[in-house]
């Protein structure tokens, strides 16, 4: 992985000189894409670009760990309109000043606290028992 472009004479487009910085800091951002080079997934890893790697045999459907992952941030044991709001929150809100971020977070928290699963997140959570969301 990495980003090479500097090799064909031209610079990381489609967002990689704004987004990488912002992942990485100025400095490492800047070394990768001025070197060109490309790098492991294992150093994807270290620099923080790759959340985890996985381990799958060959010949094993790649789906079901895919779909694996996928569970860990779905109903009924997560609230699917959280997660959705989280993402845009962070997604949106990087492209924003802190101000402007802070403002879209408390959009988006508001709108969720009306939502029959926050309802439910927060009586499972007083009642000591494992919530189960719905998506509404």
């Amino acid at each position: 992985m990495g980003l090479p472009e500097v090799s064909l004479g031209v610079l990381p487009g489609t967002g990689g000189t704004q987004r990488l910085p912002r992942l990485l800091g100025k400095a490492k951002a800047l070394e990768l894409m001025c070197e060109g080079a490309t790098f492991s997934f294992e150093d994807g890893l270290r620099h923080g670009l790759v959340n985890e790697l996985w381990d799958v045999p060959a010949g094993a459907p790649f789906i079901a760990k895919v779909m694996e992952y996928a569970h860990r941030f779905m109903r009924p044991g997560k609230a699917n309109l959280a997660v959705g709001g989280i993402k845009r929150a962070v997604q949106s809100g990087l492209e924003m000043s802190l101000g402007e971020g802070l403002a879209l977070e408390r959009e988006l928290q508001a709108a969720l606290f009306v939502s029959e699963d926050a309802k439910e997140g927060l009586a499972a959570y007083g009642e000591k028992r494992k919530p189960v969301f719905k998506g509404r």
